[in-house]
């Protein structure tokens, strides 16, 4: 799909497609072929799609039930970070959405992104705070995209992102378990 830069942000060349690929707040989002439907597959990222919808409605992105819930909070499972082991979770920034305990159970078996280590969380509060995807520099500005961008909700960068993933920062959260997949 095509892209225009202006001074007001980035916009699909064909409007209709433009105004489809939209959300409320005015980010456009990558758009893939196929329908964000059926069995996971386990690779390095979701579609778009499925990651808005999952992360919007704090639904499990394997099988769209609900994400599991206890007194602890709703379930998440991250990779471990590739920097070195982190020991305090609390604030981190994720596209991840959160899972239900049959998709949690899967995911660290066959998951690429789990397989070095992963840690499962429950985590009461998880706030939408922006966009993960390709940021667009202004016309003229000699600046290459940075296709790993966090846009947060409120920035001028807004109109400029093209997205691939909602942001949750998670808070008030507990640590569950910890481990890795054996190859």
């Amino acid at each position: 799909m095509d892209l225009t830069i202006t001074q007001d942000g980035v916009f699909f060349a064909d409007p209709v497609w433009d105004a489809l690929a939209r959300d409320p707040d005015g980010a456009l989002w990558e758009v893939w072929g196929g329908r964000p439907s059926g069995r996971p597959v386990y690779a390095a990222e979701l579609q778009p799609d499925r990651q808005q919808t999952a992360m919007e409605s704090l639904s499990c992105a394997g099988c769209k039930r609900p994400a599991s819930r206890s007194k602890l909070g709703m379930l998440w499972v991250l990779p471990v970070l590739d920097y070195g082991e982190v020991t305090v979770w609390e604030g981190v920034r994720t596209v991840i959405p959160p899972m239900c305990e049959d998709c949690a159970n899967e995911a660290k078996r066959r998951c690429p992104r789990l397989r070095k280590g992963w840690v499962e969380l429950r985590v009461r509060e998880a706030e939408l705070i922006g966009v993960r995807g390709t940021l667009y520099p202004r016309p003229g500005s000699g600046e290459e995209p940075d296709s790993a961008a966090l846009v947060l909700y409120g920035s001028a960068d807004l109109p400029f992102v093209v997205g691939r993933g909602l942001v949750r920062e998670l808070t008030n959260v507990t640590l569950v378990a910890t481990g890795a997949t054996v190859s």
